[in-house]
């Protein structure tokens, strides 16, 4: 009964007009900026490596890897061999595609987390509930969406991540799922109660180093198949468009999973990446905007793309048409689409290490993921909750996060993941309503910014020269928050 409402609800929410909805959004947004995610990419990596943190808010590179811990997770692993399971090979591509175009949606939603981010209890909070009413003035659209990002991050979201975490532990080691239940939320539990901070360090040590061990797996397997490029990314290519023989027949469902798994991996347009854009301390919204931007990039162009080629080089991946249940493809017999793709895979060149090295390595991504849930849901409760009895409510959350990741542990992988989508799709359409409505202020920002690079400054931005109301972090220019404090004592 539960199976068939999620079922139905995500049909409601993914139908093909949300997917058209979020390519039109991402190209109307790279050329009303003229390919900023082109043209800025120099500018981008740059603005990684500087900036400084303050007590307030965490570096650009800190609010970097947060976002990374959001995105760099399940979706990466087990979401990309899903992808290509349902969709076939061509559904790469189209995840190709999707984050692409989605670079600039990024832009946008992590500028005017800037602009209109505000000081709460000592630290920077920002994101769609923010930028929404101060906006737009819809107190009412603020709530909801702020209530359907705690529902989506604290409740929809967390069970795949812990899902997954608990099938590649018993595959590998015979764990039993309760046991990594009660080992997960007691590791997660010691973060989240400590705060924001703790939750940036922690991704600022883990993310880059779980990534390059992971890209280090992947590039041995290429080379060891580098025999294969030409006829992999032809594969790819011809899929992706109907043109393959074998994989012709699911075009649709190649473009619907490439965008759903390449969405759910970049997280464009969800709103999600712009909490952590604006908990940094910069001195200009365009420049974390830009930096989020990046993001997406190392995201998808580097770890999904080594998930998606480690599986298509070594051939372990079956191809089902969700339509009809037929098998299209199937080289691993009675492996179910998932994280058992990719230990395949890296077990056809390291025997016996690939179960234990994907475990491990999915234990990070879903890990420093859940980091990043957390702390939205947090904001956006922070949002809602303004009196004194914020401490309960944050303590409330607290338990009621780790009560759906222990619950992630034992419920179905197929569950997981339609309820996980229910949220993503709630998630978009609203947030992607709302950037639209409100993209002339990061438009302003961008060409603000980039007025002041042509004139050798050091951007710093101003919300009252363009006339911004309720950006009141930015009315009077940049300050750094300690000027702030010094200012008030």
């Amino acid at each position: 009964m539960i199976e068939k409402l999620v079922e139905t609800v995500n049909g409601w929410l993914w139908s093909p007009f949300l997917i058209a909805f979020i390519v039109c959004c991402g190209l109307y947004f790279s050329i009303r900026t003229r390919f900023l995610q082109i043209r800025h990419v120099k500018e981008m990596i740059r603005l990684v490596t500087t900036g400084k943190g303050s007590e307030a808010g965490v570096s650009s590179f800190q609010a970097l890897t947060m976002s990374l811990s959001g995105r760099i997770g399940v979706g990466n692993v087990a979401g990309t061999a899903t992808g290509i399971a349902y969709g076939g090979p061509g559904a790469v591509f189209w995840m190709w595609v999707i984050t692409f175009i989605g670079a600039a949606t990024a832009y946008v939603e992590s500028t005017l987390a800037q602009i209109y981010k505000e000081e709460q209890d000592g630290q920077y909070r920002g994101g769609p509930a923010f930028y929404i009413e101060k906006g737009l003035g819809w107190k009412w659209f603020a709530v909801v969406i702020a209530g359907a990002i705690i529902l989506s991050m604290a409740v929809l979201m967390p069970g795949i991540q812990a899902n997954s975490i608990a099938d590649s532990f018993s595959n590998a080691f015979g764990i039993p799922k309760l046991v990594t239940g009660i080992f997960v939320i007691a590791l997660l539990g010691f973060t989240i109660f400590g705060g924001v901070k703790r939750i940036a360090k922690t991704a600022e040590i883990v993310v880059p180093f779980m990534a390059v061990g992971y890209l280090l797996v992947a590039i041995a397997i290429i080379a060891a198949n580098i025999e294969k490029v030409p006829d992999v990314f032809g594969l790819i290519f011809k899929s992706a468009f109907g043109a393959d023989q074998v994989f012709g027949g699911i075009l649709g469902s190649a473009v619907m999973w490439g965008v759903k798994r390449g969405l759910y991996a970049n997280e464009a347009g969800q709103g999600t990446g712009a909490h952590p854009a604006a908990a940094a301390e910069v001195s200009h919204p365009a420049k974390q905007g830009l930096v989020q931007a990046f993001s997406i990039y190392l995201d998808v162009f580097l770890v999904v793309t080594a998930t998606a080629l480690m599986i298509l080089f070594t051939g372990q991946y079956n191809v089902i048409n969700e339509k009809t249940g037929e098998t299209i493809v199937e080289h691993l017999k009675g492996v179910e689409p998932g994280a058992g793709y990719t230990q395949a895979a890296v077990d056809t060149l390291f025997p016996g290490f690939g179960s234990a090295f994907i475990a491990i390595a999915l234990f990070f991504f879903a890990f420093t993921t859940m980091y990043a849930y957390y702390y939205i849901a947090e904001t956006n409760l922070a949002y809602l909750v303004r009196s004194e009895k914020r401490g309960t409510a944050f303590f409330a959350l607290k338990l009621v996060f780790l009560a759906a990741t222990f619950y992630g542990t034992v419920k179905t992988a197929t569950t997981a993941w339609a309820m996980g989508d229910i949220g993503l799709g709630i998630m978009v359409w609203l947030n992607l309503i709302a950037i639209l409505l409100l993209f002339k202020p990061a438009y302003m920002a961008l060409k603000d910014y980039e007025e002041q690079l042509k004139q050798g400054k050091d951007p710093e931005f101003n919300a009252s020269k363009y006339g911004i109301k309720n950006a009141k972090f930015w009315e009077n220019g940049y300050k750094r928050w300690e000027e702030k404090k010094e200012k008030t004592l």
